[in-house]
């Protein structure tokens, strides 16, 4: 039977077993969608990232690598944590080097850039930022927080639904202490997403754990397969795209930005947002460490026969 090294690379921590776990398959040549979703499905990853050979993209970009992304169920665009994991991975194997490097996505080609000591950092384009009413109580319903935790913010900080690549629902939240009590239910919150034609809603807060952190911040994506997602990388970005145009810092925004999640869920992670006002970027940057690396057998290509009683 055919395998392939699998691995899971946690992502935005440098502790095993802490932030965001992705699968990663380091050689995805020739392994068709149906076996990748198969595979993702068996890892249990949030997300699972395919490494492919280089291939040209359709507007002339040669990029160095190619990465596919599935949840359990379902392929998606773009996933930050993943990408962040697989450089990761594909650095410490001694594939890439440090420096700046291409990487091919369905959301278009991702620069990241690789520190000697192995931090990544990738790097997108601003692609949406639309500040949205939304109705306090219907955002209560979905995530269990009070709706006066959303009213106390919301008149300095409108909810916006921003992308870097994957569309979320930004949401500020008053205090750290609502956040913590959230007991969402799924189905309101796939519901509230598919309102806003987003992939799952990204709450936050300026009160923090630690004192040098900026915001913290909690994830769910029930509609691509994801309760709650421990540290999430494009949502990030879609968070400081947001508040790269708000006036909630005084003055400019800072270049950078700390962000904490993963707490409430046992898996602490921290992403640095960089903000880039001349070039119109984002970027989304931390560390991964590998957890576990070993060998899975790949169920064979469905056939396309029709089974007849």
């Amino acid at each position: 039977m055919e395998t392939r090294r699998t691995l899971l690379v946690d992502a935005f921590t440098t502790d095993p077993l802490a932030g965001n776990a992705a699968g990663v398959v380091p050689n995805a040549d020739g392994l068709s969608p149906d076996q990748m979703r198969a595979i993702a499905a068996e890892i249990g990853a949030s997300e699972t990232a395919f490494v492919r050979e280089n291939r040209p993209s359709d507007d002339g970009d040669d990029p160095g690598l190619q990465l596919r992304y599935f949840t359990p169920d379902r392929e998606i665009d773009l996933c930050g944590h993943a990408t962040v994991a697989s450089v990761a991975h594909l650095f410490d194997d001694d594939v890439l080097g440090s420096g700046t490097h291409a990487v091919a996505t369905d959301a278009g080609t991702v620069d990241v850039e690789i520190d000697p000591d192995g931090t990544v950092r990738l790097f997108r384009p601003v692609e949406a930022v639309e500040p949205v009413e939304v109705d306090y109580g219907r955002l209560e319903e979905a995530l269990g927080i009070p709706s006066a935790a959303f009213a106390d913010v919301g008149a300095d900080l409108p909810a916006a639904c921003a992308s870097i690549g994957l569309p979320f629902l930004v949401v500020p939240v008053n205090f750290l202490e609502r956040l913590a009590e959230a007991d969402p239910d799924l189905d309101a919150v796939e519901a509230l997403s598919e309102s806003f034609d987003v992939a799952g809603v990204y709450a936050f807060t300026f009160d923090t754990l630690e004192a040098d952190s900026t915001v913290h911040a909690r994830a769910w994506a029930p509609g691509i397969g994801v309760p709650e997602d421990p540290v999430t990388g494009t949502a990030a970005g879609a968070l400081g795209a947001h508040l790269r145009g708000s006036d909630v810092f005084d003055g400019d925004p800072p270049a950078e930005l700390r962000l904490e999640q993963g707490h409430f869920v046992d898996r602490p992670g921290t992403v640095r947002i960089g903000i880039e006002n001349a070039d119109d970027r984002i970027s989304v940057g931390g560390s991964a460490v590998t957890s576990l690396d070993g060998d899975l057998a790949i169920p064979a290509p469905e056939t396309d026969e029709i089974i007849e009683a």
